[in-house]
């Protein structure tokens, strides 16, 4: 069976991968990435056997923070990182949507606390498919479809 590279490999990195194409743009925007002085590969549109069509991003000499990471699993849930060293993956990791999310997301009720006073934003997870938090302030639910982050 013939393999080919459709995205080039990274000697050293995060190789951010199955992130469906719809949100490729939402990934690089929550991540900060348009900022980034690294080499940076994305492609869209790429065949997925899961996804039936994916995205993946590759950022040389870049690993991402846990915060980073439970952002991208809020966007893209289905997300794979594969970090490599000396051109090898030497570890693979699903992205996994926390229990309890903390200043990631902002709340869209306009009366909730956390639009009002100097306070972080909370969210439980309350389901994963569909994925849905809640406030821990206000209780308003908030779907996938909804959500906006919070800019650090």
């Amino acid at each position: 069976m013939e393999k080919e590279l459709k995205v080039s490999a990274i000697k050293n990195g995060t190789a951010i991968d199955r992130i469906p194409s719809n949100v490729l743009f939402k990934v690089i925007n929550i991540l900060g990435l348009q900022n980034c002085e690294n080499q940076i590969t994305f492609g869209m549109n790429l065949d997925s056997k899961k996804l039936g069509k994916k995205a993946i991003i590759k950022v040389t000499d870049r690993f991402f923070t846990p915060d980073e990471v439970n952002r991208i699993a809020l966007i893209a849930p289905m997300a794979k990182l594969n970090i490599i060293r000396n051109y090898e993956v030497v570890e693979k990791r699903e992205v996994e949507v926390p229990e309890i999310t903390e200043n990631i997301l902002k709340c869209i009720n306009p009366k909730c606390i956390t639009n009002h006073e100097n306070i972080k934003t909370k969210f439980r997870k309350v389901s994963s498919e569909p994925l849905e938090m809640q406030c821990c302030y206000c209780e308003k639910y908030i779907d996938h479809e909804h959500f906006e982050m919070i800019n650090n």
